[in-house]
């Protein structure tokens, strides 16, 4: 694991949407298309507004999300929403966006058309950039939600989960769909996320700190206070 953490997060972010964007170059030097997954919350709308501004190919990139909450687009809650604001942008306009919601009501009705969406894209993906709760999830692989285990073991790219914890239904790429890349990243800031990787690492089983399913494959941390 590399540790890639300093500095505050306005530089973190800088020095994530430089690798991101070198990631991308390097393998659109050798494929039509390049896939980025990304994660929602509030963590990475400085490194989306850096990313926007790199210089890339960006009509030759795709780009989805690790997971969704089942809403609308325009719901404040919506992490296509905040990539559309924050990173769809600038010279990143051209990028093309795939969503993970339809116009179903439930995400147990959508799955398919989302699976079909997402098989359609570049696999491998040149990057994953995942981010973490303090419950240790990650995507919406919740260590409280019925459909954990499934969502570790599956060899399907998408399933839709509920937890208790959450007010909003889901839906979310599978353990196995995430570790189809490239690259990892794991994109956190605060003490308290730095407190719970410590625990993360300190034990393996995954249905407790579902972030543990990503531990064992080469991952870069980004870390600032």
């Amino acid at each position: 694991m590399t540790n890639l953490a300093a500095g505050p997060r306005e530089q973190l972010a800088e020095q994530l949407a430089e690798a991101a964007a070198e990631a991308l170059r390097q393998d659109l030097s050798q494929n039509d298309r390049a896939l980025l997954v990304l994660s929602g919350g509030s963590t990475p709308v400085p490194f989306f507004q850096a990313l926007a501004r790199q210089s890339l190919p960006w009509e030759r990139v795709d780009v989805t999300l690790a997971d969704e909450r089942w809403v609308s687009e325009t719901d404040e809650a919506s992490n296509a929403r905040l990539v559309r604001r924050h990173l769809l942008q600038d010279q990143a306009e051209a990028a093309s966006f795939v969503s993970l919601t339809t116009d179903d009501e439930t995400p147990e009705q959508g799955v398919e058309a989302v699976t079909r969406r997402i098989e359609a894209l570049s696999w491998p993906a040149s990057l994953v950039v995942l981010g973490m709760g303090g419950d240790g999830h990650t995507a919406s692989l919740f260590p409280d939600s019925r459909e954990l285990e499934l969502g570790l073991t599956t060899d399907a790219p998408v399933l839709a989960t509920r937890t208790p914890s959450q007010p909003q239904a889901r839906i979310t790429l599978s353990a196995d769909r995430l570790h189809q890349a490239r690259r990892h990243v794991l994109h956190i800031t605060g003490d308290d996320k730095r407190s719970v990787l410590a625990r993360a690492l300190s034990g393996d089983d995954s249905r407790e700190l579902p972030i543990r399913a990503f531990l064992s494959c080469p991952l870069a941390v980004y870390w600032a206070p």
